[in-house]
């Protein structure tokens, strides 16, 4: 995966890129799915029901690069949203300090824990709430990562951001799908485009209106 998908991402990371070697992502994934764990392209990991949406693993080679983008420090805080089977967290949780993975889905919440607990992980707290609200009372975070798409910028997580603090995520408007990066310092946030990329949408974000004259 890391020669196939990830190095031809431009990921040059040598943290980045032996933790993504060692992380079995395939602990991550359905049964059922196993054997298309490493497959170039997002994973299925939730069918649609009971009024949810389908959920997936982001593709590697983009969670890689989104992962890069951030920075991460070794004494970083993370919030990882839309955590879903806990893959992201596993990651994330090798490169900083502390993961808060926060969850919409209660099933797939406790199987993120069953999961990183079985693995010996033992700094990611995982947390069930409303993807957009993110968990401010952990907060503020060092780092916020996105594991879908999301319409706009999201402005209540931005706020969870500390002094230098950074988001990385994928905002897909309309035609246009991108990895941003935000940067908080001080009471302003300012944000880049990074690269052209897609991921499913995360559930729960919705385009806020715009005023029209």
């Amino acid at each position: 995966m890391v020669k196939s998908q990830i190095l031809p991402n431009r990921v040059t990371d040598p943290r980045v890129l032996s933790v993504m070697g060692d992380v079995a992502r395939e602990a991550f994934v359905p049964p059922a799915r196993r054997s298309l764990a490493y497959v170039e392209k997002a994973l299925l990991v939730r069918e649609a029901g009971d009024g949810g949406p389908e959920r997936f693993l982001m593709a590697a080679g983009t969670f890689a690069r989104l992962v890069q983008l951030a920075d991460i420090a070794r004494d970083d805080l993370v919030l990882d949203v839309g955590c879903a089977t806990g893959y992201s967290s596993a990651v994330l949780s090798m490169l900083g300090d502390a993961v808060v993975a926060l969850e919409c889905d209660s099933t797939l919440a406790e199987k993120a824990n069953e999961t990183l607990m079985s693995l010996d992980i033992g700094n990611v707290a995982v947390v069930t709430g409303d993807l957009p609200k993110g968990y401010p009372g952990e907060g503020p975070y060092d780092v916020i990562v996105l594991n879908g798409s999301v319409p706009q910028a999201p402005s209540a997580l931005l706020s969870q951001l500390g002094d230098g603090g950074r988001l990385v995520g994928i905002v897909a408007d309309g035609a246009t799908s991108r990895a941003w990066c935000f940067v908080r310092h001080g009471d302003v946030v300012s944000g880049n485009i990074a690269f052209e990329a897609g991921a499913a949408p995360l559930p729960g974000f919705e385009k806020e209106p715009e005023f029209v004259f």
